[in-house]
């Protein structure tokens, strides 16, 4: 396993108008981007103490019995299960997580007997979506595209998922988190504790993505990496469990709306006289052969069935 190489980007320049730190900043970013699809960011306006609280409220509630977390299982006819699921097939891979959608939703499901959670929750909730759009124009400017472009195509914020994760340390025959994979959606970011444990994959090789006190995980979403007509990628990353301690972490997916049209921007195409790597689509119908990839995989079946059925040159791998 390779050493983690994920460039830290304070973003403290945007805050203040530092025109010379936003411009390093973009310039790191943009390499990170292009290479990895990850990055990790300080100064981000996050409260720390906001993101401290949160995980261990979270971590409390993972703790509970089973019989008690089942209590918030997801009610019927969400748009994704809001509320507590487990993956709980250790030879594949092990997750317990708790689901929240936009903090309005009345499919929101929280535990009575944790007051404090659902409302730390919104709050992380709301926070995450304000640096989303701040990022969003700092990855838009880092392409060199107006500042504007990204915030302007993904202008609806009712398809944002936050989640809290929780693994059970590893026994010697079960250390899967969760398996290789790449993200839906425009960004996602993740806070994770001091245990560590997620993973990005660069040229066949696994670098950890070491936990920093008060950074936040950017992934680039695979979104990102269709409209960019792959300028920016999407990587495979996957959470292996820790050796002697369970792992506690929140993963905020700033997404799109199911009914928007994906393709590559003409920045990336018609401008700069290069071909689309993808034909367009209608992001459910991505999302619909992705879940289908996903049965096939638990059958032990490996025809891809995700971002390659979009894509015109057919050369992508396990989405």
């Amino acid at each position: 396993m390779a050493n983690s190489l994920m460039p830290i980007v304070d973003l403290s320049p945007f805050f203040l108008g530092d025109e010379d730190g936003e411009r390093k900043a973009r310039e790191v970013i943009h390499e990170a981007c292009s290479r990895y699809g990850f990055f990790q960011i300080v100064n981000h306006g996050v409260p720390l103490d906001l993101m401290s609280h949160a995980l261990k409220l979270s971590k409390s509630f993972f703790e509970c019995p089973v019989e008690e977390k089942m209590n918030c299982s997801p009610l019927p006819g969400g748009p994704v299960p809001a509320g507590y699921n487990r993956k709980p097939n250790p030879s594949y891979e092990f997750a317990e997580y708790l689901v929240m959608l936009h903090p309005g939703s009345s499919f929101n499901v929280f535990p009575a007997n944790h007051p404090l959670l659902r409302e730390v929750m919104g709050d992380l909730f709301n926070q995450f979506a304000k640096i989303g759009a701040i990022l969003e124009s700092i990855l838009s400017e880092s392409l060199g595209l107006p500042p504007s472009t990204l915030q302007e195509f993904n202008n609806e914020r009712n398809s944002d998922v936050l989640t809290a994760l929780y693994y059970l340390p590893a026994t010697e025959n079960e250390k899967m988190g969760i398996n290789s994979h790449r993200d839906v959606g425009c960004i996602t970011f993740v806070l994770q504790d001091e245990v560590g444990g997620l993973e990005v994959q660069k040229d066949g090789k696994w670098i950890p993505v070491t936990p920093n006190k008060g950074a936040l995980v950017v992934n680039i979403g695979i979104v990102l990496q269709v409209l960019t007509n792959d300028k920016y990628k999407s990587p495979n990353h996957r959470v292996m469990r820790p050796n002697g301690r369970s792992r506690n972490s929140f993963s905020f997916f700033y997404n799109v709306s199911g009914e928007k049209w994906l393709e590559p921007l003409p920045y990336f195409t018609k401008q700069i006289d290069e071909k689309p790597n993808y034909k367009g689509f209608i992001y459910s119908d991505y999302l619909q052969k992705r879940n289908e990839n996903k049965l096939k995989r638990a059958a032990g079946l490996e025809e891809d069935l995700g971002l390659s059925h979009f894509s015109l040159t057919r050369s992508i791998e396990n989405h």
